[in-house]
């Protein structure tokens, strides 16, 4: 298991895509409004490195102790949304309405994902201003995996899907059953 620092430094891969404008004071503080909630401080941290975009190849998966609908070992996270509005780009401001669209459980604070599967900050337990969880949730078999108690903790988890050994090779983006996403 990597150390929060190791991650922090080096989550990043490389590419724009899906990188919000540099985080800022006050642009916390106006998502923290807007989503309800207190955003984890390891969060942020990774944030202000760079805000949002393209994961690390050796950070873009969490290991599982079983299978799930993507892995027989693993779930996917290959990209992490940001905080902002640029045109054309979901970010962690979009939770409300994206939760909504895709049937989710409330409150949540989405991570990543396709609509179909999504890592999410789980505010369920802790309540808003509380330390959430991180929680998988498979939207089309309705299921949910609860990954890490916080998102330091699921950071440092964080692996590369390809070290992984039980789960088939996903580098084509599709499920293990192959199911149309």
């Amino acid at each position: 298991m990597a150390g929060f620092d190791e991650v922090r430094a080096t989550f990043w891969g490389d590419g724009p895509y899906g990188v919000q404008p540099p985080l800022t004071d006050a642009a916390v503080e106006d998502a923290e409004r807007l989503l309800g909630v207190r955003l984890p401080v390891a969060l942020l941290e990774v944030l202000r490195v760079r805000n949002g975009g393209v994961v690390a190849d050796a950070w873009n998966a969490f290991p599982t102790e079983g299978p799930t609908s993507w892995s027989e070992d693993h779930v996917p996270f290959d990209e992490m949304m940001g905080i902002g509005r640029e045109d054309g780009m979901v970010s962690l401001l979009d939770s409300a309405y994206l939760v909504e669209e895709w049937g989710l459980p409330s409150p949540l604070v989405l991570l990543s994902g396709d609509g179909h599967c999504w890592v999410a900050l789980d505010y369920r337990a802790c309540g808003k201003q509380g330390e959430p969880c991180v929680t998988w949730f498979d939207v089309e078999d309705g299921t949910e995996l609860s990954l890490a108690a916080d998102f330091r903790t699921f950071a440092e988890r964080l692996t590369a899907a390809g070290s992984l050994g039980s789960g088939p090779d996903r580098t084509d983006g599709s499920p293990p059953d192959a199911r149309p996403r």
